[in-house]
């Protein structure tokens, strides 16, 4: 519920300033600057909560690891896996807790283990817990050691936070490389539309040509340099968070930034150069 106020405030500070520009400062290079100001506070709430359920869903990951790793001590001792589970809905996993108490609490209400499991997997809406569950919930048909499939599960979760952490630390200079280019790009084409396109818009045609021809216009120019910027900057971030963190997802807060930052820039420059 808060983040739904939250969202529904952000929407109404940006209507009010939308439409307290468009009052004062109508069909200005102020007002098309102050419009982008108030989408970026009408989205940023957004925004916030998307990277927030982000953050959620990594902490779920990593947090199984421990819950993982726990389970597979108390189950050595000789605890089946069920009352293991309950003897540690109580302790804290943070973000993963309350699916951990869900599933101790179907597991005490008589469902069977693996039904309970797949309702917990799809709860946490993790690729990687889902796929740990699943072996689970297979050695537990199979009437295998759970202790040995637990160990494995653990391990194998342990490897792969550990191959995200150094995908992370291996491509960050990518990442950074990344934006530079990009600010790079936003720097040369507010060169062409401020000094480059003014000064070819003003070239005459010369006497002796016969067809007649009209001075060029610099906003016919500037507008798909626009687009352009705006293109580049979703695409951009798209393949950033594809190289950062492995999916298009991640990618989209990366693009919201460039986006903003493009918006920003572009109708800052307009409205002090213009």
């Amino acid at each position: 519920m808060k983040i739904e106020k939250m969202h529904w405030l952000g929407i109404v500070a940006g209507l009010v300033v939308a439409v307290g520009s468009g009052v004062m400062f109508w069909g200005t290079n102020l007002f098309y600057f102050l419009l982008v100001v108030s989408l970026l506070i009408a989205l940023v709430p957004a925004m916030i909560s998307f990277l927030l359920g982000e953050g959620r869903q990594q902490e779920k990951e990593q947090k199984f690891l421990a819950f993982s790793g726990d389970l597979v001590e108390t189950v050595r001792s000789g605890t089946p896996i069920s009352k293991a589970i309950s003897n540690l809905k109580n302790r804290n996993y943070g973000a993963l807790s309350p699916h951990i108490v869900k599933l101790a609490n179907q597991l005490s209400m008589g469902i069977t283990l693996t039904v309970a499991l797949g309702t917990f997997a799809r709860d946490t809406k993790s690729r990687v817990i889902s796929r740990a569950v699943g072996l689970i919930s297979e050695a537990e048909k199979a009437g295998g050691k759970i202790e040995t499939i637990l160990s494995s599960v653990a391990s194998s979760v342990n490897q792969i936070e550990q191959l995200r952490k150094e995908r992370r630390a291996a491509v960050s200079n990518l990442v950074t490389q990344g934006y530079m280019i990009f600010f790079i790009f936003i720097i040369i084409m507010l060169v062409l539309e401020f000094e480059i396109l003014p000064m070819v818009s003003e070239l005459q045609p010369s006497e002796g040509l016969s067809v007649s021809a009209k001075s060029l216009d610099s906003s016919e120019f500037s507008r798909p340099l626009f687009i352009m910027l705006l293109v580049q900057s979703f695409f951009a971030g798209l393949v950033i968070g594809k190289i950062s963190e492995g999916t298009l997802k991640s990618g989209l807060k990366h693009s919201f930034i460039l986006l903003a930052v493009t918006l920003l820039v572009v109708t800052g420059a307009r409205t002090l150069f213009s």
